[in-house]
């Protein structure tokens, strides 16, 4: 049994991720072009958004954006302590401070209620993150932001496919970033990103940042960028994936049904706001006994796994903010008890029972 299971999936859909791999090669254009135009145009008529930026890596996204939006030593971006560590890392990359706020201990996400009490005079943003699938309160998030004149950006590298109140992930904040790491719900086979908005002049920074700060004049760079671009191959795979994703979102939602119904009087299982589809990129659920259950899934080679067991605020890298532990009481809550079920769109039935037995000593 398999995590994730990518091998299946490429069995799955192999005619069509040849074939569009094929054409690449034929091509000879490896390096944006065609096909990453086509990929860009096709996401976002998906989500809903004007533009769509092909860029390198899910991280790179979200420095690209911080980058389009002039975040500079000395600026505080407000996140979430309960996520990977590249949300964070982005920021402290450019020189500025992540500000963490606790989570809300329902859905795992960042709570606005407590974000207002976190802005100060050199607040220039924040990063909410879509945790293993839902989307956060945007309206919340994004009323809090135009009342002080600040952006937002949504990370969505693990929702791509949610909804928000009909609203698709990636459409509703100001910028928002996803990745297509392999294990993500629409994911390629290596690294690759997505940068999705609507303002054409932070599209048209976000363009020359992509490929090192160059400008109209391709050897006149007109200010400090990376090597932020996407690959065709990449572009490639996942035009070939494309058609499919709407039938494994539903297929990933019958999974969370049956591990919900069979689970929910041993387990904490994910709560999914009436309001919220979530893509389900994990599902994670929690208990004061995990050790308990993790033995039984090792005792019968059941692959699981633990986001997160270590909050940002505890991390070395982040030491000399002064965090401490008991500073964000609800996220070491739940990074002391959640753990990750295998879920993928072709985790079989039996495989699903397999599990809920083992979990439920049957």
């Amino acid at each position: 049994m398999q995590f994730i299971d990518l091998q299946k999936q490429y069995q799955a859909y192999k005619n069509d991720i040849d074939k569009q791999i094929h054409s690449v090669l034929d091509s000879s254009h490896y390096v944006l072009g065609e096909k990453v135009s086509e990929l860009e145009a096709t996401l976002a008529q998906y989500v809903g958004t004007k533009y769509a930026l092909g860029v390198s890596s899910g991280t790179d996204a979200l420095l690209m954006a911080l980058m389009a939006k002039d975040v500079r030593p000395g600026d505080e971006i407000i996140t979430t302590p309960f996520t990977f560590f590249a949300t964070a890392e982005v920021i402290s990359f450019l020189g500025a401070t992540p500000v963490f706020v606790d989570i809300k201990e329902d859905t795992y996400n960042i709570d606005p209620a407590r974000i207002e009490a976190k802005i100060t005079s050199k607040t220039k943003g924040i990063i909410a993150v879509d945790i293993f699938g839902q989307m956060a309160d945007y309206d919340a998030i994004n009323a809090i932001a135009e009342k002080h004149g600040i952006f937002v950006i949504e990370d969505a590298a693990q929702s791509f496919g949610a909804k928000y109140k009909e609203k698709r992930s990636c459409s509703i904040a100001e910028i928002a970033c996803t990745s297509f790491f392999p294990a993500k719900p629409l994911g390629g086979y290596g690294d690759g990103g997505m940068i999705f908005l609507n303002d054409d002049k932070i599209l048209e920074k976000l363009r020359s940042i992509r490929v090192h700060g160059q400008g109209e004049d391709k050897y006149n760079n007109v200010r400090i960028g990376i090597n932020g671009r996407l690959d065709a191959i990449q572009a490639a795979i996942l035009i070939g994936k494309m058609p499919y994703f709407n039938g494994e979102m539903e297929k990933r939602q019958k999974v969370a049904e049956f591990y919900n119904k069979n689970l929910k009087d041993i387990l904490v299982t994910p709560k999914v706001l009436e309001r919220n589809i979530s893509a389900y990129a994990q599902y994670c659920v929690r208990s004061n006994q995990r050790e308990k259950h993790l033995l039984a899934l090792k005792k019968n080679s059941i692959p699981y796994a633990i986001y997160y067991p270590k909050p940002l605020h505890l991390m070395t890298a982040f030491e000399s903010l002064n965090y401490m532990q008991g500073d964000f009481p609800i996220t070491e809550k739940i990074a002391g008890e959640i753990f990750a079920l295998p879920m993928h769109p072709f985790l079989e039935e039996k495989d699903q029972k397999t599990i809920v037995d083992i979990l439920t000593d049957k």
